[in-house]
């Protein structure tokens, strides 16, 4: 599957689905500039991990939230690899679990502007270098969340559904400029939040979720890559404006 030397930008890449990506788009001959909000550590590592893949690869310590995050990301990547050919917006947050109404005003911003507005403000930094190329491929990682607008997801559910929104609004806009977009819905996978969720549910709750999934699994986040893999390759080239649900069949939520 690939292609010619490219690079790939992943936010929120030093960990669990991110870092997969990372290392999957390294794996496809992306050099990687991948960012991170606070765990130096483990940024630090997937960048290790990247350059013994034989890639260039940087990170960057960024606050999604933040109105120059986007613009930021855009000038550092340009300056140290000349080209974007990839963008997966990857960065993302949860939000408390509680009715609309109930919800904080704050937690109900941070969301949105982490989760929404954070990356319009990197598709609005990015699209331009791309449009000058005529080239581009951008991944937006969603939710499997927005299939079935449960209660108390309220902050979350409403990024995420406005993330899709974006995507298939953004594709028809930039198709002309030979820029794909598209968006992943991941269900229930394997990471280190996803363990912390099942413990603070309980071992009966989590079984019954892990019951609900027709493959009788969690997915992994090596299998969230490989979509993205796909979706930036040559092989997906008159693919754009979708939401692809990996999720083994569901839940619907």
């Amino acid at each position: 599957m690939k292609d010619e030397n490219r690079v790939a930008v992943v936010t929120g890449g030093s960990r669990g689905i991110g870092k997969a990506i990372a290392i999957k788009l390294a794996k496809e001959n992306c050099d990687v500039l991948i960012t991170y909000q606070k765990d130096k550590v483990s940024a630090d590592a997937t960048v290790d991990t990247l350059k013994c893949l034989g890639k260039e690869a940087l990170s960057l310590q960024i606050e999604m939230s933040n109105p120059t995050a986007g613009a930021t990301i855009c000038s550092y990547a340009l300056k140290e690899f000349g080209k974007i050919d990839i963008l997966v917006n990857n960065a993302g947050i949860g939000s408390p679990k509680r009715f609309i109404v109930d919800s904080e005003e704050t937690d109900w911003y941070r969301t949105i502007d982490t989760n929404l507005n954070g990356i319009f403000r990197t598709i609005k930094a990015i699209v331009p270098h791309m449009r000058s190329r005529k080239t581009g491929s951008i991944v937006n990682i969603s939710s499997n969340v927005t299939r079935r607008l449960a209660p108390n997801f309220g902050p979350y559910a409403v990024s995420k559904a406005g993330l899709e929104a974006l995507t298939q609004v953004l594709a028809k806009e930039e198709a002309g400029n030979g820029i794909r977009v598209n968006a992943i819905a991941p269900g229930f996978i394997d990471t280190d939040l996803l363990q912390t969720a099942f413990e603070e549910v309980g071992a009966e709750k989590a079984a019954a979720l892990l019951h609900s999934i027709p493959l009788k699994r969690l997915g992994m986040p090596s299998e969230i890559a490989d979509m993205v893999a796909v979706l930036t390759s040559n092989f997906s080239s008159y693919v754009t404006g979708q939401i692809i649900y990996v999720n083994g069949g569901g839940p619907e939520g």
